[in-house]
């Protein structure tokens, strides 16, 4: 759950921002409004508006930013994942703007989600903008502005909400760390292949298909 309750937020400094989510860029967080008064009703406002998606912590927006190569292993993932369920009739997989609510006042969007059908009441799809929904996978693609203290809060929050299953994926040094609790991590290297342990038992993927396409 959210660890820091919005009141008496309004005045943040940056070093309030650090001591939340570490040395994130300045350029991530948005000031208006205001670190500590946001709301659900902005994230969607914003997206709709401008076409840019923010998570919702403790009252801030964070701004999701990717690059270039992060974006193409979101999708390769992506395309990986969904194949597979779909094949299986597994559940559901969202993309880098799906929105869940792992608890009120607090707004993730995983790069990747795996919801299986278990957690859908009668096989729908919701139709909110954000929806309370906790997937079973997690999928991030750490970028350049991902700080350590962010992305560990993040796991907590992950496995707090009910994840089973959290990927981090670095894109240098191309490997994955496959989290099945906060301190409970394996490290996949690109000699290596990724597994969907017993959250997608059979699924197989060779990270070296992902980090050296082509070869």
């Amino acid at each position: 759950m959210s660890e820091v309750a919005q009141s008496d937020t309004t005045s943040w400094t940056a070093a309030d921002l650090v001591h939340r989510f570490g040395a994130i860029p300045i350029a991530r967080v948005r000031s208006d409004p205001a670190p500590g008064t946001a709301t659900e009703d902005d994230v969607v406002r914003i997206h709709d508006r401008e076409n840019r998606l923010y998570e919702l912590v403790d009252g801030a927006l964070l701004e999701k930013t990717v690059g270039t190569y992060e974006s193409y292993l979101a999708m390769a993932i992506a395309r990986l994942l969904a194949n597979f369920i779909v094949e299986h009739d597994l559940g559901m997989v969202l993309g880098a703007d799906g929105m869940v609510r792992l608890a009120p006042g607090l707004v993730r969007i995983p790069d990747i989600s795996f919801i299986s059908w278990a957690r859908l009441p009668d096989r729908r799809i919701p139709n909110q903008a954000i929806a309370d929904l906790v997937p079973d996978l997690a999928v991030e693609i750490i970028s350049r502005g991902n700080t350590r203290e962010e992305m560990e809060r993040k796991l907590r929050e992950y496995f707090q909400a009910g994840v089973r299953l959290v990927w981090y994926v670095y894109p240098e040094p191309r490997e994955v760390h496959v989290y099945t609790a906060v301190e409970r991590v394996l490290v996949i290297t690109v000699e290596q292949s990724l597994d969907g342990r017993d959250v997608l038992p059979g699924l197989v993927i060779a990270l070296s298909e992902l980090f050296e396409p082509g070869r």
